[in-house]
């Protein structure tokens, strides 16, 4: 049986403001992710990338347009529910630019609480946490804290906190920008294998041109509209 499509968006708009101050952020956004795909998001600061990322996550509703995650169609006025909160976390993980992770639990508790805040029972909380740690190959720090971790591990402990519910749906926004050449084209395969491996699909927003033969797909954003890709 078929997985439901991670992401789909229909005429998405978003505006900010009004009258003279009105600002159009994304301007019909039409978008749909396949499951186990790897896509990059590019284009200049301003252009909306950011903005498209917030509502396919699920953080800021649009103004108008239709929005789909895991098949299912999202009403905009439930965006700060709890209902949502419940549903984002099940469905969706984040990896952002920062590492993020809590600076007093070790790279495994940082993984658990993730499970834990959902609902789930510690004991298989921990057992999922290994299970990642050890298939993103960072094992051998699940007692370390955030500050005992190099960059790259601490990214990998964020992507395997963002993988701890099984989402349909990672997004990234910029996740190797504090990251070397070498060390950021290593993310971008760990993602790349996560797509193939997991049957999840990654949208990355990404100014980094080194490593794009990695993608299975290029999306090009100007303007607030996507115009390849």
């Amino acid at each position: 049986m078929s997985r439901p499509c991670p992401l789909e968006m229909r005429g998405v708009r978003k505006v900010y403001g009004s009258g003279d101050t009105q600002v159009t952020a994304l301007d019909g956004i039409d978008l749909k992710l396949e499951t186990g795909g790897l896509a990059a998001l590019l284009g200049p600061s301003g252009c909306g990338k950011t903005t498209l990322l917030l509502i396919a996550g699920l953080l800021e509703p649009p103004t108008s347009g239709e929005v789909f995650v895991a098949g299912q169609a999202i009403n905009p006025d439930d965006t700060a529910g709890s209902r949502l909160r419940s549903f984002r976390r099940r469905h969706i993980g984040f990896v952002f630019q920062k590492a993020n992770l809590i600076p007093f639990l070790s790279a495994r508790e940082n993984v658990q609480i993730a499970m834990e805040v959902d609902g789930k029972d510690s004991e298989d909380a921990a057992r999922r946490s290994r299970e990642l740690l050890e298939y993103l190959d960072v094992i051998h720090r699940e007692n370390n804290l955030p500050r005992q971790l190099s960059g790259g591990e601490q990214q990998r402990v964020a992507v395997a906190r963002a993988l701890a519910n099984r989402p349909q749906l990672v997004l990234a926004d910029e996740p190797t920008a504090a990251l070397d050449s070498r060390r950021g084209r290593q993310v971008f395969e760990l993602f790349g294998r996560i797509a193939r491996e997991q049957g999840t699909s990654v949208l990355c927003v990404t100014h980094d041109q080194r490593s794009l033969d990695v993608f299975d797909r290029l999306l090009h954003m100007q303007d607030g509209r996507l115009v390849k890709g």
